[in-house]
């Protein structure tokens, strides 16, 4: 038996490969990719981009050493040689503010929005949607605390994936408050799940005595019952004056922006250096986690990472899930466009004559080549088989008089072009194209 990918992880495959199990078509994530670049770079956004691996330590730090990610997920990356150990990246902010603080971008005019997409990694059970090697489009603001800022985060996020051609999505919009708010709040929850510990799971045990607020979080089913079963205030219920002040303010642009939302104060952060507004962005059509991707604001990353304070916010949405909302709405995506022009020789003297001429349309437009002479009607098959717009063929009467003999197969009419003449025809072949 052939060798097999590992499981969790995908082949990106070219345009009109058969459909397999798990594989998808890189045109898909090409279209996704762009479109995210469009929408961000069209707000500011700067690309930026960080290693596929990174100190572990730096993991721990920007993740949290208590989530299931460090605990149970992470991929280590074997060295030689007395270190503290790499790990492939789960998720991204953490190296952008890493890359930040190492490299001076305080300097650069603030607030500086960043972006950026890639793998990420985590070793966890594969189902729909959930991989060991996923894809996420990634959006950093870094040096500012106005609620602005937090407001057109989430439109920016919910305006890439509009822009994709998705429509059953919401933000479920929450806030963890301030630290103080925060405190006040693993209080409550202590006193109020201590008397239960027995029946909680291990996992949340810990949690207990760490981070109370860790316990929301949590998969085990028995811990959703109990948390049902002691009707648990939320998180909004404990905000003070200036994070429900922030809060009010976020929704209010929101609303005016026509970003729909709900307020959803099940939505925790649970580690110290989260402040604030926190959501998620939602699709009722992938399955019982419809999350796409969410953010939150994390003005003490950079002080957790060995920084200065530097506040800031960001979300990640994850591509594979995202195309299986766009499929579930039935968003047809484009797949990558054929060459302008598809070139054939028709006789063996005038192949190198015919590559020359496409080397030569590079500089305008997409142009591919026969690497042997063709018949007419094969050199016409084979362009349209390659999804070309154009043919052209080349024999030794036109290479005699200067001349290609062009083909619009969409229309199928033919008329011969100049060879001095090739590059202007291109231009204007693209101009009526976009």
């Amino acid at each position: 038996m052939a060798l097999q990918r590992p499981k969790g992880t995908q082949d990106h495959l070219p345009d009109g490969s058969p459909k397999l199990s798990r594989d998808v078509q890189a045109s898909a994530f090409a279209f996704v990719q762009d479109t995210a670049r469009r929408v961000l770079e069209r707000a500011g956004a700067q690309f930026i981009g960080t290693p596929l691996f990174e100190e572990a330590e730096l993991v721990r730090r920007g993740v949290g050493g208590s989530t299931d990610i460090v605990r149970k997920e992470m991929f280590t990356v074997y060295y030689f040689g007395d270190h503290g150990g790499y790990v492939l990246r789960p998720e991204g902010t953490a190296s952008i503010v890493r890359a930040y603080l190492q490299n001076g971008l305080k300097q650069l005019p603030a607030p500086l929005k960043l972006w950026t997409h890639g793998p990420m990694f985590r070793a966890e059970n594969v189902q729909k949607g959930r991989l060991r090697q996923f894809h996420q489009v990634d959006y950093e603001v870094l040096g500012s605390t106005d609620p602005l800022v937090d407001a057109e985060a989430i439109w920016l996020m919910w305006a890439v994936v509009r822009e994709l051609g998705l429509t059953g999505v919401r933000v479920k919009l929450g806030s963890i408050g301030d630290p103080e708010d925060r405190e006040a709040y693993n209080s409550y929850l202590r006193e109020l799940f201590t008397p239960h510990e027995g029946r909680l799971s291990d996992d949340s045990k810990d949690r207990l005595t760490r981070n109370p607020m860790r316990i929301l979080d949590s998969k085990s089913a028995e811990d959703q019952a109990l948390i049902r079963e002691l009707n648990v205030n939320p998180m909004l219920d404990f905000l003070g004056e200036a994070a429900r002040a922030h809060f009010a303010a976020v929704q209010a642009h929101l609303t005016a922006w026509g970003v729909p939302f709900d307020l959803d104060p099940s939505i925790v952060r649970g580690l110290d250096y989260y402040r604030r507004t926190a959501w998620e962005l939602h699709h009722t059509q992938v399955g019982a986690k419809s999350a796409l991707g969410g953010g939150g604001r994390y003005d003490g990353l950079a002080a957790q990472l060995g920084g200065p304070e530097v506040p800031g916010i960001g979300w990640a949405f994850g591509i594979e899930r995202l195309l299986l909302a766009l499929e579930a709405e039935g968003v047809a995506l484009p797949g990558q466009a054929g060459p302008l022009l598809f070139l054939a020789a028709l006789d063996e003297e005038n192949v190198g004559l015919a590559a020359r001429l496409a080397l030569q349309g590079r500089a305008v437009a997409r142009v591919e080549f026969a690497y042997r002479a063709l018949k007419p009607g094969n050199a016409f098959k084979e362009a349209d088989r390659r999804r070309a717009r154009y043919a052209a063929v080349i024999g030794s009467n036109e290479a005699a008089r200067g001349v290609l003999n062009v083909k619009n197969l969409a229309s199928g009419e033919q008329r011969e072009v100049p060879l001095e003449a090739l590059k202007t025809f291109l231009e204007q072949a693209e101009l009526e194209q976009a």
